[in-house]
């Protein structure tokens, strides 16, 4: 399938490709595929009976600081902004509470492959059937580029952020479900 990630902080120089931003800044539907879209009633792993607006608002929701703990007020945000939580303003980084009454913490690796890795899944197979259809579409007929800010598709890369383009590629590559 002839898809990538480019960087959208760069020039993107595929002349005939098909270039796609899939972040909180793209267009409408396009835009639907960033974490920050608030598509609501996105089970919160870990969590039974509790849901988030966004995928976003469950990584910063479960995101545990030296000064601060769980913040349940992110699964509400459906906005795009207001989400993040930073170490300027709460402490270093723990880890991710594993469930948001969770009584153990989840170290980056595994807080990524127990709650960012399904609940981005969840979206795409639940929230995001017609766009993927359509990316489908389109990379059978030309090269397709998606747009992410991080372009890390690794998810034992710890250096740096997973690109949920990258995520939506992966996904594309796997057979589609009927």
């Amino acid at each position: 399938m002839p898809i990538e990630v480019a960087s959208k902080r760069r020039k993107v120089q595929r002349p005939g490709a098909v270039v796609i931003d899939v972040t909180s800044r793209g267009p409408d539907p396009w835009v639907r595929f960033s974490p920050f879209y608030p598509h609501g009633e996105i089970p919160v792993p870990l969590s039974p009976g509790v849901t988030s607006a966004s995928v976003e608002g469950v990584w910063q929701a479960l995101k545990v600081f030296e000064n601060a703990d769980v913040d349940p007020s992110k699964l509400a945000v459906t906005s795009m902004k207001g989400l993040k939580r930073t170490v300027r303003r709460n402490g270093e980084v723990r880890g991710h509470r594993a469930g948001l009454r969770g009584e153990h913490l989840l170290d980056y690796r595994t807080a990524r492959q127990e709650i960012y890795l399904p609940t981005y899944a969840w979206v795409l197979e639940n929230r995001l059937r017609d766009e993927v259809a359509r990316l489908r579409e389109l990379a059978g007929s030309a090269d397709v580029v998606l747009l992410d800010y991080t372009t890390n598709g690794d998810v034992d890369d710890l250096s740096t952020p997973l690109s949920h383009a990258a995520l939506i590629v992966r996904h594309l590559r796997r057979p589609a479900r009927i």
